[in-house]
């Protein structure tokens, strides 16, 4: 126990007698069978179609390899298809404005 007593956490798990919540395991996302890769950008990074909360998502992220694993990491953006098309429609201009920055 530190200087400052227990951790309020503590306390109300050991006054009733009732064990803490159990945390459960992330579902590891590299072994999911609905996603569909549809390209490598580069070494790290993908573009990944796939069912998330029961929604389709576009999602652009990087992975990392973990014991011999590809998986994906915090660094990425999952559009839904709202904002997939959004884009889309606005490839255009992003051309435009790549070609002006060149």
């Amino acid at each position: 126990m530190s200087k400052w007593g227990k951790r309020k956490d503590e306390e109300e798990y050991t006054s009733d007698g009732d064990a803490p919540p159990k945390k459960t395991a992330k579902k590891d996302s590299s072994d999911e069978s609905d996603d569909i890769i549809v390209c490598e950008i580069s070494k790290n990074r993908r573009v990944s179609v796939r069912n998330w909360q029961g929604k389709v998502v576009i999602d652009i992220r990087e992975f990392y390899v973990k014991d011999g694993k590809q998986m994906p990491g915090k660094k990425g953006i999952s559009l839904t298809m709202d904002q997939w098309n959004v884009l889309r429609e606005h490839v255009d201009e992003i051309d435009k404005a790549v070609a002006e920055s060149n």
